[in-house]
């Protein structure tokens, strides 16, 4: 059956607006700590950078090569854009509303100022002006502008100061400047006060000294400004015979590459803005005036400041998972048991402790592993490459089209290579976005390999700010799947069986298909029919469609899709069996997990694919099931309590509006990642009762009890 017309489908574009909507009522709400909801409008504000860079990026590419295919939605590239640019400036007044409104009084309130100079007290005019001589006159420097033709080469995303100076002589005319402010100054500059903490920003100390860069010139006007370019960058595969060249290279044409937003000021004239736009050819349309600060991402520095805990969540320590003892060997453990993870409510230690006991263990013969995003002093890369310099063989599939991870990446993958690594960067037209490592191990039985699977990338770091599943397990017929997965994409063949894992580009899409159809087939036989699921994204047309047949057969369907979902819900007669949540909290939702009542056997799954296209046909994806009875009960456990929300759930609604869920009748109101922090503490408390120790007496010799 083809697709669903495209009246029913929200676009791709918007509804990611939508979502970044959705962050942005986490600042506007009062029952959010202070410097949490600072910390949510400047997440809204970076979300915008890269939608800009990749998403609008992608758009102008194509309405320069004149390509005018629709999206599933019905729109053309020129009509998205005209459609973004109207729903971001509706989005850029309600950030500011926030800001102005909302937080900066409450900051106040709090002891957290913003001074202009203008507000100077005596002792911080003195201030300002010493920092002004000691740390900038000296450090940044104006660049005149003699030619629109030859822009200067901005920094992507980096503040500058445009200034316009009086002519020099009587037939001469005005001239042009431009103070790039680079990132080696704070962008928050702290002021002496009396009480709690006072700040000005980098871009109004220079603006109230400016004169002193240009001497014996008259300045006209100042006005601060930021652009945005085009990331959507890629290498042709077909022609790269050095691909970690080649990417090199299309990282350094990132920094030249054509503006695709221009921000600035609201205080600049009007022949200023002209001048900016024509000097970095930017279309009107992608000109935004601002009344208030730039780069409102940059106060995620500024939500950190110390002192102020009271103004947070209260810290939050992932627990140690009950099921492992830290002073047993993983392998041991693992050899008698599967584990289910579930980040950042578990601690993501036991995966490093696997990684780096395989590096030093002598009964280990390999490691694989897929890298697609890490920390720049990664324990887990640190300990392949021990384990590589002590003979081990390593092999680890570093993908360097990681978005935005592309260098660390590199620089990654050549460590690696120096320690004896094998190393693959990526397959050829796919990016690899599984996650997986197998560790394969001498035993007495013979060789056994111990499995992590998970929904989210080998990222110590966000693993404690993402919420993901991770697998794991030494279950043999896994094992042999694994190693057939990993083998194939590394060999470049194609694998003749997975077994119980599905994969993407090869069979991940009949997959789900399969299980959908199934639904519906059940359902038409007078069983019930169900499916619950969590993503990240739902975007591609064809499961829309399959999901929106299941919904007419009669099978129930409740999605939590965190950001993009194009499928329409509520329409009768097509999907008023589907009902679709988005949880914003504090914790990034990341994971993925699919389950089909499959006539009450019930199928359950974590996967590191979104059903978007590019991950069903253009990435490496993994699907694994979990079948392990304790393990299933957990993630279970863990899909119905998101189901329940009734506190940071968002339900999306036929029209496109999300409203938030309200409890029902005498319900009592449930957040679902508050719920799963108690569990996880309620769980370590348990294990502590059941393993406390028994105090006996020493007697003497002799005495009985």
């Amino acid at each position: 059956m083809s697709p669903s017309p495209p009246i029913n489908y929200f676009n791709r574009e918007l509804s990611w607006l939508e979502f970044n909507q959705r962050v942005l009522e986490e600042a506007a709400d009062p029952g959010v700590p202070m410097l949490e909801r600072l910390s949510f409008l400047a997440i809204t504000a970076s979300n915008l950078d890269e939608f800009f860079m990749v998403r609008v990026g992608g758009l102008e590419l194509m309405i320069a090569e004149n390509i005018t295919a629709r999206s599933p939605d019905g729109l053309t590239p020129s009509e998205q854009l005209r459609r973004i640019n109207a729903r971001v400036a509706q989005m850029l007044a309600a950030q500011y509303r926030c800001y102005f409104h909302d937080l900066e009084p409450e900051l106040r309130r709090q002891n957290i100022f913003h001074v202009t100079p203008r507000e100077f007290s005596t002792k911080q005019q003195e201030y300002a002006s010493k920092f002004f001589e000691q740390n900038v006159l000296s450090v940044l420097t104006p660049i005149g502008i003699l030619s629109e033709r030859k822009p200067p080469a901005l920094q992507n995303l980096s503040l500058s100061l445009a200034v316009r100076l009086a002519a020099a002589e009587e037939k001469s005319s005005e001239a042009f400047a431009i103070i790039p402010l680079g990132s080696g100054l704070s962008r928050f500059v702290p002021l002496p006060t009396a009480s709690g903490y006072a700040y000005t920003l980098i871009e109004e100390i220079v603006a109230a000294g400016v004169t002193r860069f240009f001497p014996g010139r008259r300045v006209l006007e100042s006005a601060a400004f930021r652009i945005t370019r085009n990331a959507d960058l890629t290498v042709e595969e077909d022609d790269a015979a050095d691909f970690m060249a080649e990417m090199e290279a299309v990282l350094t044409q990132r920094k030249f590459s054509n503006c695709v937003r221009l921000e600035v000021t609201a205080t600049a004239s009007r022949p200023m803005e002209r001048w900016l736009r024509q000097l970095l050819q930017v279309r009107p349309a992608h000109v935004y005036r601002i009344n208030g600060p730039l780069d409102l991402s940059a106060f995620r520095h500024l939500a950190d400041l110390q002192g102020f805990e009271h103004l947070r969540y209260p810290p939050w320590q992932p627990q140690p998972n009950p099921q492992l003892d830290s002073r047993t060997s993983m392998f041991r453990q693992l050899a008698q048991k599967n584990v289910l993870l579930s980040h950042p409510y578990d601690a993501f230690d036991p995966v490093i402790r696997l990684i780096e006991e395989a590096a030093e263990d002598p009964d280990v013969l390999a490691i694989k592993q897929t890298l697609y995003r890490t920390t720049p002093q990664s324990p887990i890369v640190a300990a392949l490459c021990r384990a590589a310099e002590s003979g081990k063989y390593v092999t680890v599939i570093v993908e360097l089209r990681a978005r935005f991870n592309e260098a660390l990446n590199i620089e990654w993958a050549r460590k690696l290579e120096e320690a004896g690594a094998q190393v693959i960067y990526g397959i050829k037209g796919l990016k690899t976005h599984a996650k997986l490592c197998i560790v394969v191990r001498r035993e007495a039985g013979g060789l056994v390999r111990y499995l992590h699977f998970s929904t989210g990338n080998y990222n110590e770091k966000t693993a404690r700010l993402y919420t993901d599943i991770g697998y794991l397990t030494a279950d043999e017929e896994l094992g042999t799947a694994a190693s057939a997965f990993f083998n194939a994409i590394s060999g470049y063949s194609e694998p003749t069986d997975l077994g119980r894992l599905a994969a993407a580009p090869l069979g991940l899409r009949r997959k789900l298909m399969e299980l959908i159809e199934s639904e519906i087939q059940r359902r038409r036989n007078g069983q019930r029919g169900l499916i619950m699921a969590k993503m990240n994204s739902l975007a591609d047309p064809e499961i829309i469609a399959a999901l929106y047949r299941a919904s007419q057969a009669g099978v129930s369907i409740l999605l939590n899709v965190r950001g993009i979902c194009c499928l329409r819900p509520g329409v009768p007669n097509i999907s008023e069996n589907i009902r679709v949540i988005s949880i914003v909290d504090r914790f990034l939702e990341h994971s993925r997990i699919f389950y089909f009542h499959h006539g009450g056997a019930g199928k359950l799954f974590i996967s590191s694919a979104d059903w978007m296209t590019r991950n069903l046909d253009r990435r490496i994806e993994l699907m694994v099931p979990i079948e392990d009875r304790n393990c299933r009960q957990t993630l279970l456990n863990i899909l119905r309590t998101y189901f329940a929300d009734t506190v940071k759930a968002w339900e999306l609604k036929a029209d496109g509006s999300y409203e938030r869920v309200q409890p029902r009748g005498r319900a009592q109101r449930l957040r679902s990642q508050e719920a799963l922090c108690r569990e996880a503490l309620a769980a370590v408390n348990r294990t502590s009762a059941r393993h406390r120790a028994v105090f006996e007496p020493l007697r003497p010799p002799g005495q009985d009890n």
